[in-house]
């Protein structure tokens, strides 16, 4: 990933709240409505070959309930004879049974490989649906949730391989041509993978695009595979189709073709030739020295070096710049100098502002240099840290500060997946441009606020969960903190029997079922109506966030799970249920 812009998520502090007090739970009832199904939702049970945790994630905890974010409160689902099914709700109270929109033209039951039915609205008039069988169908459905205009047309249905899940899909115009691009999840056999689970996970990039001639409408045009070691939490394509976000445990890489091969290893033969860095640096606490070696016809006429708070630009006679890049961190620019040295080099000295920090790279994304650590510095380092380590395992308990004992921790603060990252990868390249490193930031769940827009992805930040939404054509604030639930990523840790977790587009509650029956809501702090005092700190309490707890009237197992800013959607196998949990406006 040598390269990518190494990225951090920057909270919003006016979105936290540390005074938050936890939340109260609400006895108020909640209105539930069920509808029973004429038909069971299309389970697929795993079969005996599939027994990884990736199999698991990937389709034994597969949301077989999809929310249509185009419409409000538009709900879908596929039952066990094929048909595609709807529930579009305007009045709690005047409910009418799902209606059938789309037949499969497969028989479900007479494939033994298959997968769960899987389904994506690209946009407000095109939907992409899998069978389970390997089969992909491109459908105009019309506009809908209405029963007048929605007439679901397949306009384009092709095989593409071995089963296969839709992760996520988007409709686009490019080139003066209407494009869907999808992405398919699968997890195949490895037979290189000796030590492992001797599986690994495939997200297929497949670009449709619309035919100006001939009788078909709509053909594939590009076919691109990622591949990894873990199924990814977040996938999807940027609106523009142009790049691609990916949270995952472990690392996606493209699998190119053998064309592709060739020129990367002729690539790599020119970068072997070149090994020695372009320059080399070292740090003191308060300045930075960058030593580049000159040709020997450069003269102190040919230099040109700009420096800026932020910046720093070298050039070379009239050569492209031979360094550029934004700084790691500010230098007092005007107080910057360099010289050039009797062997004919170049030492540049840069005055750091902030006295006192360490930079880990001098220009940010640039590796071209390399880092010099003096002898001196490495002592002081390893003395700083010496209080931190110790030859006895807890040596003196007693004492003020103890050392940290991880027998204190509770079970919710330990993470399963600490190496969890988030890429960014170009369509067009097939490299990664940006990369964060999540480490302990848990990735919950994900939730589509505004449909135009890539879903937004919630992450735990300490106690927190706080919501995320990437904008992939705003490169100096690519994700945006959106919302915040108060000790959200505490409180979900300690419910071990979880299943789905989901919040309202408004962001006004989040919630969480378990396996079976039971729902927690989660509402935002809202002003109290009476007065109420604190009793420990005799303080007035401003506002109260509330839990509620509903238990569904079902023995089931609980199959999909949607928010929307008024209900929640709860799909067993045959059963539909809704939860009023706002009142409209």
């Amino acid at each position: 990933m040598a390269g990518a812009a190494h990225c951090s998520l920057q909270a919003k502090r006016l979105l936290l709240d540390p005074k938050f007090e936890g939340y109260k739970l609400s006895l108020e009832p909640l209105a539930c409505y069920q509808l029973g199904l004429d038909a069971a939702v299309a389970e697929v049970q795993l079969r005996d070959d599939q027994y990884t945790l990736d199999h698991m994630r990937a389709f034994g905890m597969y949301n077989y309930l999809h929310l249509d974010s185009w419409y409000q409160d538009n709900v879908y689902y596929v039952d066990q004879f094929g048909r595609v099914m709807n529930l579009s709700v305007t009045l709690d109270t005047a409910l009418q049974k799902p209606r059938e929109v789309f037949r499969l033209p497969a028989d479900l039951t007479a494939s033994d490989n298959r997968l769960c039915a899987s389904m994506h609205f690209s946009s407000s008039t095109w939907v992409t649906l899998s069978d389970g069988t390997g089969r992909l169908y491109l459908i105009k459905s019309g506009k809908r949730g209405s029963s007048a205009s929605e007439k679901w047309e397949i306009v384009f249905n092709e095989e593409l391989g071995s089963p296969f899940i839709i992760a996520h899909s988007v409709s686009f115009v490019k080139s003066d041509a209407h494009s869907l691009a999808v992405l398919l999840l699968r997890v195949e056999k490895d037979e290189l993978d000796t030590k492992g689970s001797g599986f690994h996970v495939t997200l297929e990039w497949v670009t449709i695009a619309e035919r100006k001639v001939g009788d078909q409408r709509y053909e594939i045009v590009k076919r691109r595979v990622l591949q990894g070691k873990s199924v990814p939490h977040y996938a999807a394509i940027e609106p523009s189709g142009d790049g691609l976000m990916i949270v995952s445990h472990k690392p996606f890489t493209f699998m190119q073709n053998e064309s592709d091969k060739l020129e990367e290893n002729d690539d790599g033969k020119v970068s072997n030739e070149k090994k020695d860095p372009l320059y080399y640096w070292q740090q003191t606490e308060d300045d930075v020295t960058i030593t580049v070696h000159l040709p020997q016809d450069i003269t102190k006429d040919d230099i040109k070096i700009q420096f800026c708070p932020d910046n720093i630009c070298v050039t070379l006679k009239d050569q492209p710049p031979l360094m550029e890049g934004k700084l790691y961190s500010s230098v007092d620019h005007e107080s910057c100098t360099w010289v050039i040295r009797e062997d004919k080099s170049l030492e540049i000295f840069l005055i750091k502002k902030n006295e006192g920090s360490r930079w880990p790279e001098l220009i940010i994304g640039d590796t071209r240099g390399e880092f010099i650590v003096d002898s001196s510095q490495c002592s002081e380092i390893a003395e700083s840290l010496m209080h931190l380590t110790s030859e006895v395992m807890n040596p003196n308990p007693e004492k003020e500060n103890p050392p940290c004992n991880a027998q204190e921790l509770e079970e919710c603060d330990a993470f399963l997946e600490d190496g969890a990252s988030l890429c960014r990868f170009d369509g067009d390249t097939l490299k990664v441009t940006h990369i964060i490193n999540l480490g302990s930031n848990q990735y919950l769940f994900s939730v589509v606020v505004n449909p135009r827009e890539m879903p937004c992805f919630c992450l735990r930040h300490d106690v927190d969960a706080l919501l995320w939404q990437p904008h992939s054509d705003q490169p100096e604030n690519m994700w945006e903190h959106i919302a915040t639930f108060n000790a959200l990523g505490y409180v979900q840790a300690s419910k071990q029997d979880k299943k789905f977790m989901a919040c309202a587009p408004d962001y006004s509650y989040a919630a969480l079922c378990e396996c079976l029956r039971r729902v927690f809501i989660y509402r935002q702090p809202t002003p109290l109506a009476t007065v109420l005092y604190n009793r420990k700190e005799g303080r007035q309490v401003g506002q109260v966030a509330k839990q509620l707890v509903a238990t569904l009237e079902a023995n089931d197992p609980i199959l999909g799970f949607q928010a929307t800013s008024e209900r929640l959607f709860v799909l067993t196998t045959k059963t539909l249920f809704l939860i009023k949990v706002n009142s409209g406006n």
